[in-house]
């Protein structure tokens, strides 16, 4: 069925038979492998994106999509309403890995999102004592969940709920990385849970302070409150740990993994937590039909497992620190700012003689390296885990000469 079309072609299929919900690059893309993804003219680029960090292990890892054709061959899907051979096997595998009782496996990180919030209610009602509807969820400004009705009730960009109003309630939001506004949102007794990404992805790369995470849940714990972390972009080694709370020694009370969990290959994500929090939840009141079917039990196993024997969060670490060096030696008016951990970083950007952000992507774009920009004027760079030092020197040289060019 999948035909051999020029790039031209595939935008206009797309202009014309989908959703206009996307602003993409003008780059078609048709193979990948590891750190690089060819287009359909045959042109390389290096990709500095990984599909918003789902692309961890890198492209069409060949163990991950062994698992998959090997798992696609017996069984696919049978839904919860029976048992499989898989999902015990993997639910003892993620919960063992990450240190938790418990795992509620779903798709997408957005439906992760909705399964914490759902978990953090229904504890607020069972075992916090919260009055049934009066529970509260403290979250932060700038923040991306997805883009479900009630995770954009909880956004303070007008172009996520702009439009898509009445909201959910039963949200507060307070300024991210700022522990006093968290400490005085805590004093209210209805608060069920503080929701948090570790590192803002969607808002630029936002690394708060250090010390920050550490401060937020103890000011959880000292008030009955569930910390919960949103690590769906910065987990799975991204940050140069496993997860970006463990730079500061956190385990979070309820974890929301996705993106690479499956390497990219097909959706997958998970909701963890112990006992306490996750059996408050009965058979009947929350699940999905594809959550925890036997394909993703078989990849996401394998997926992680590559990114233990391939050090992927070590890799992310000393690779993200010769990033940013790099990159500040640039020396150009149009770099405000550079940050990040690990592998996760942006720059900002500083319009010059009308040129933005976005300028230097198509640019880069040109010049063989693909990385898209947020909020017009930060630039985000994730490149697969698996990229060589030698390929991130290289990919280094092709967006100076980008930046370079204005």
């Amino acid at each position: 069925m999948i035909k051999k079309i020029s790039s031209k072609e595939a935008m206009a299929l797309e202009d014309k038979y989908g959703a206009h919900n996307y602003h993409p690059l003008p780059v078609v893309l048709e193979r990948g492998q590891g750190a690089k993804v060819w287009d359909a003219e045959g042109k390389e680029y290096f990709d500095f994106l990984s599909a918003y960090s789902a692309v961890n292990q890198g492209h069409c890892h060949p163990r991950i999509v062994n698992a998959l054709k090997n798992q696609a061959e017996k069984l696919t899907l049978t839904s919860r309403a029976f048992f499989n051979n898989v999902l015990g096997q993997y639910e003892k595998y993620i919960t063992e890995y990450f240190g938790y009782d418990k795992v509620l496996p779903m798709n997408s990180g957005a439906e992760a999102d909705e399964t914490a919030l759902k978990l953090i209610r229904k504890w607020g009602y069972k075992v916090k004592g919260i009055e049934n509807n009066k529970a509260k969820i403290v979250v932060c400004a700038d923040n991306f969940h997805g883009r479900t009705i009630t995770i954009i009730s909880m956004s303070t960009d007008p172009q996520s709920f702009e439009g898509f109003g009445p909201y959910t309630p039963g949200f507060i939001t307070i300024p991210y990385n700022d522990i006093a506004a968290l400490e005085e949102a805590l004093k209210d007794p209805d608060v069920a849970g503080f929701l948090v990404e570790p590192i803002q992805g969607e808002a630029g790369v936002y690394v708060p302070e250090d010390g920050y995470l550490k401060k937020a849940y103890d000011l959880c714990k000292a008030n009955n409150v569930l910390f919960v972390a949103d690590e769906v972009q910065t987990g799975i080694a991204r940050t140069g740990k496993l997860l970006a709370c463990d730079h500061e020694g956190v385990r979070p009370d309820i974890l929301i993994l996705g993106k690479a969990l499956s390497g990219g290959v097909i959706p997958v994500s998970a909701v963890l937590a112990d006992d306490e929090i996750m059996l408050t939840i009965k058979p009947g009141e929350h699940g999905s039909t594809f959550g925890g079917f036997p394909l993703a039990g078989a990849v996401a196993m394998e997926a992680l497992q590559v990114v233990k024997d391939e050090n992927l969060a070590e890799r992310a670490q000393h690779l993200g620190e010769i990033f940013r060096s790099e990159i500040l030696k640039i020396d150009h008016p149009m770099i405000e700012k550079v940050r990040g951990k690990g592998l996760l970083n942006a720059v900002v950007i500083k319009p010059k003689d009308g040129k933005v952000a976005w300028d230097v992507c198509v640019k880069m774009a040109e010049n063989g390296l693909l990385a898209k920009p947020t909020h017009d004027h930060i630039i985000r760079f994730a490149p697969p885990l698996v990229i060589s030092e030698e390929e991130l020197l290289e990919a280094i040289e092709r967006i100076k000469k980008s930046i370079l060019s204005f």
